[in-house]
């Protein structure tokens, strides 16, 4: 009589890649992950495998920042490195990686600033870059989550005229200006160095909004849409899937990870439970894919319990 079920099939593991070489740096805020270093990665991605977990997301920690963000489409950085060795080692693992340039630059921005105000059209030549090095290193998909208007028409332009036109795009299409994207900040070493991102982020009061940047990223080329943050955005979610026949991804950002991992540790709630809990709220909110931290940890559960997975 059960209406969902979870299953491993539904997840994607985001991952953190840095230079170096035997690097597997602890991330304080969120407890289990890690930042990693090419090498290490493969480790980290045998497992990932052998729990059945179909795909992973990259977010690159690069050797240097700058004011344009220059490395992230440096085909000797860190995440082309990775999907190479991916694809290699890995072939039939979905391999996915964030376009952004926040991660690169050295205001912590999204995009080129000239003051105070991000350049869109500037950006949109950056992030082009990026995601043709990726797709040259062997991606699956690649995911813009700038926020920059028009972003996902300049990449699918970009994509096919280099010949890259089986690359899909999962798109932040629904990406919230929200509270709970600290922990990834740490891990990612991008927290703006000067006022915030609500000038290109979402308000998290609308809704009507959401749908429309759905259509549009659609309607400009994009295979998967995204609702990001999930736990507070169920809502968002369920119109969303109400809106598009469109696969529809959740992201079960950084902080909802860590209240997690933070009372569990307290012996305030039973953590395995809770998760699953959420992970099935997601599921049954509408989400086609789940990109969480716990999937590891999720695999585990529902292999344990047999039968959910």
């Amino acid at each position: 009589m059960q209406e969902f079920r979870l299953d491993v099939a539904d997840f994607i593991y985001p991952l953190f890649v840095t230079n170096g070489t035997g690097l597997k740096k602890a991330v304080p805020s969120m407890p289990g992950i890690y930042q990693f270093s090419v090498d290490n990665l493969m480790k980290e991605a045998e497992e990932v495998d052998r729990l059945g977990i179909p795909a992973v997301i990259l977010f690159g920690i690069p050797a240097a920042k700058s004011a344009s963000g220059s490395s992230a489409y440096d085909p000797e950085e860190a995440v082309q490195r990775a999907v190479k060795s991916l694809k290699d080692n890995y072939p039939h693992m979905v391999v996915v990686t964030d376009v952004c340039l926040c991660e690169y630059t050295d205001h912590g921005h999204c995009g080129i600033v000239r003051g105070e105000e991000i350049l869109n059209d500037q950006t949109l030549e950056l992030l082009c870059k990026t995601a043709l090095s990726h797709a040259a290193a062997g991606a699956d998909l690649v995911a813009p989550s700038d926020m920059m208007d028009g972003r996902v028409a300049a990449i699918r332009d970009a994509l096919d005229d280099a010949g890259y036109s089986r690359v899909g795009i999962l798109s932040y299409a629904v990406k919230y200006s929200s509270a709970f994207y600290g922990p990834f900040r740490e891990a990612a070493g991008s927290a703006p160095q000067f006022s915030d991102r609500r000038s290109y982020q979402m308000d998290p009061a609308n809704i009507r909004e959401a749908l429309k940047e759905v259509l549009l990223d659609i309607d400009e080329g994009a295979d998967i849409v995204m609702v990001k943050p999930a736990l507070s955005y169920l809502d968002v979610i369920r119109a969303v899937k109400e809106t598009t026949t469109c696969p529809v991804a959740a992201y079960n950002v950084s902080g909802e990870y860590s209240m997690v991992k933070a009372a569990a540790a307290n012996g305030w709630l039973d953590e395995k439970n809770v998760v699953l809990e959420e992970l099935l709220s997601m599921k049954r909110a509408g989400a086609d894919i789940i990109i969480t931290y716990h999937a590891k940890d999720a695999a585990r559960w529902l292999r344990e319990e047999g039968g959910r997975d």
